[in-house]
């Protein structure tokens, strides 16, 4: 069973920056999407990005953090990393990390990776806070 265990969130000031990890263990299916999703109280998931398991294709499902987020993986450590950059407050939120296996069906890493959308496991959320 696939899991997922996030980690370096925090608090930080507007214009300041933080890398959220998620390390991979328990999978055997070889085609995986992974990638982020946010929740702010009171608001719907947001996607942010995903990227195909050991490859170069990643999709950013939100134009809110293009530019300022980064998605990258290290395929030796299992682990998915999401850099964020010059953070405002309205990036303050619990933060998920998400798979998705592909390559059998319809969805793809296109399709933003929030619950109800096929995702095949998610970890347990990491709280990023931004201070103006």
């Amino acid at each position: 069973q696939v899991q997922l265990v996030e980690s370096g969130g925090g608090s930080v000031q507007a214009g300041g920056s933080l890398r959220l990890s998620c390390e991979l263990s328990g999978y055997t299916y070889k085609l995986y999407c992974m990638g982020w999703f946010r929740q702010s109280p009171g608001k719907a998931p947001e996607g942010l990005a995903g990227i195909v398991i050991g490859s170069i294709s990643i999709y950013y499902h939100t134009d809110s953090v293009k530019g300022r987020f980064t998605i990258s993986q290290d395929n030796a450590k299992n682990t998915l990393y999401l850099q964020m950059n010059n953070l405002k407050p309205e990036d303050t939120a619990m933060y998920y990390c998400a798979a998705r296996r592909i390559g059998y069906g319809t969805m793809t890493c296109r399709d933003p990776l929030t619950p109800g959308n096929g995702l095949d496991a998610r970890g347990q959320g990491t709280l990023v806070t931004v201070s103006s």
